[in-house]
């Protein structure tokens, strides 16, 4: 009998934490339709776009001035940001709430953006700041298992060009 019962907590640990990436893949393919809209803006070439993709994955290095450009803007885009270049972070919780089942990874997604916002804050580059705060959120989820594998993001990304 227990072995029974903890199969089934192991199971709902699983489905757990599957729903959670779900919502994942959800949140960056979401925030990615930002992307076209920020190209030029941020002076990113195609090359450059492409590697967003690319974004959750361990060889991904985030270096480039100009992806820190581009996030501020994706961020801007969604009013994720404030005038002084902040972390709105009623916007960003209710950014992720729009996902579905977003609520669920909400508290602590935005307890990781604050964290890597803080420990950033004093970067006077904008976009630096930005691109610094992105690797910290990406080293979290990764941390907690909630970064999508590129299979999750191409699947969800050709559903959604189906529909």
């Amino acid at each position: 009998m227990a072995g029974a019962a903890m199969l089934v907590v192991v199971g709902l640990l699983l489905a757990r934490a599957r729903a959670d990436l779900g919502v994942m893949t959800d949140i960056t393919l979401g925030f990615g339709q930002a992307l076209d809209h920020c190209r030029e803006e941020s002076g990113l070439t195609q090359e450059k776009m492409e590697e967003f993709f690319h974004f959750w994955s361990e060889d991904f290095k985030l270096e480039a001035r100009e992806l820190g450009c581009a996030l501020r803007c994706m961020s801007a885009h969604f009013n994720l940001i404030t005038d002084v270049n902040s972390m709105h972070h009623a916007n960003a919780e209710k950014f992720v709430k729009s996902f579905p089942n977003g609520e669920v990874l909400a508290e602590q997604l935005i307890g990781f953006l604050h964290e890597c916002e803080r420990q950033h804050h004093a970067e006077a580059d904008a976009c630096f700041r930005v691109l610094h705060m992105a690797a910290c959120f990406r080293n979290a989820c990764r941390g907690a298992r909630l970064a999508p594998t590129m299979e999750m993001l191409l699947a969800e990304f050709i559903m959604q060009a189906e529909t």
